[in-house]
């Protein structure tokens, strides 16, 4: 059955210690955090979860993880996509046979398939495993091109796939999406830049690393937009715009959105662990220049004043 899901799912983030290995307390207690705030579901062993360095135990260890975090209070989506489609397969037995509610399948990266044989990965997987299953569409980290809106509806009147985390330049796919299948396809918009105009067009659901640092004011944000009180959201989004605007222009060169988001878990007074080599963390510097930014913010609306006056101070 396809599952009718929506709202606002974090994507976490995996806890490393300051050795590279999975802190599986921290993890949890993450997870946990993230329900607390409201949210309707998370996405595990995503992008911001550094899936790509991982091993398949490790992957594995955090479904289980976040099946026994979540207890039954939200949803798992469980990211299960690799290259390969028999380790996508292995992979996402695992997860239905741990208690995951769905499966994410990132697009097959590094070497390029053709479209025709990206769709015979998703169906041998859909066939393969009884267990919802998401496209991850993401051609940007990807060598396949993204699934087209009629290849999505297509798989999914096959039966093969219940829905798709858009993570693409087009915001407008979701209202294509929304007008080509039936409400049973599940639509969630997979970026940071526009979830007001995503929810305009008919998301059901909004998926970001993100939502590590605003997950509660994400929930009364889209709730607002849902319920077509843009106006309100409007005001919310412009008190984090900050945030987003801290990942296009980091206050450090170079330094990855999700070495943004554990620093401002840190200074929130969360905990952050470490980025997984080669990404690396914010040091001192670039904490503190990131602390000035997020201090002329301010808490009140101002985070417009926030551009590049600010941001011409960034270190090196």
């Amino acid at each position: 059955m396809t599952p009718t899901w929506g709202g606002v799912w974090p994507a976490p983030l995996t806890m490393f210690d300051a050795a590279g290995a999975v802190d599986e307390e921290a993890t949890a207690g993450h997870f946990e955090w993230l329900i607390s705030q409201g949210v309707d579901g998370l996405v595990i062993g995503g992008t911001s979860a550094e899936f790509v360095g991982m091993t398949d135990a490790e992957r594995r260890r955090i479904t289980e993880l976040a099946v026994g975090s979540a207890a039954g209070r939200v949803p798992i989506l469980a990211g299960t996509g690799s290259y390969g489609t028999a380790a996508t397969i292995g992979l996402t037995e695992h997860a239905a046979a741990a208690g995951a509610d769905g499966a994410l399948v990132v697009l097959p990266f590094f070497q390029r398939p053709s479209r025709a044989e990206v769709l015979a990965h998703y169906r041998a997987v859909g066939s393969a495993v009884d267990l919802p299953l998401f496209v991850y569409n993401i051609p940007a980290n990807a060598a396949a091109p993204a699934v087209s809106v009629a290849d999505l509806g297509e798989l999914y009147r096959d039966g093969v796939i219940s829905g798709v985390k858009n993570t693409g330049p087009l915001v407008q796919q979701v209202n294509e999406l929304r007008a080509t299948v039936d409400e049973g396809f599940r639509v969630f918009y997979g970026g940071l830049a526009a979830p007001l105009e995503a929810a305009a067009g008919g998301a059901h659901g909004w998926v970001s690393g993100l939502l590590n640092v605003i997950a509660s004011d994400a929930v009364t944000l889209w709730a607002a937009a849902t319920d077509g009180d843009f106006a309100s959201a409007r005001d919310i989004w412009t008190r984090q715009l900050v945030y987003r605007q801290l990942v296009a222009a980091p206050v450090v060169p170079g330094a990855s959105d999700l070495a943004i988001y554990r620093g401002l878990l840190r200074l929130s007074g969360r905990p952050a662990g470490y980025c997984r080599a080669p990404l690396r963390d914010l040091d001192d510097q670039g904490m503190r220049a990131l602390e000035k930014v997020v201090a002329c913010a301010g808490t009140d609306g101002a985070a417009r004043t926030v551009g590049r006056p600010v941001l011409e101070g960034q270190v090196s």
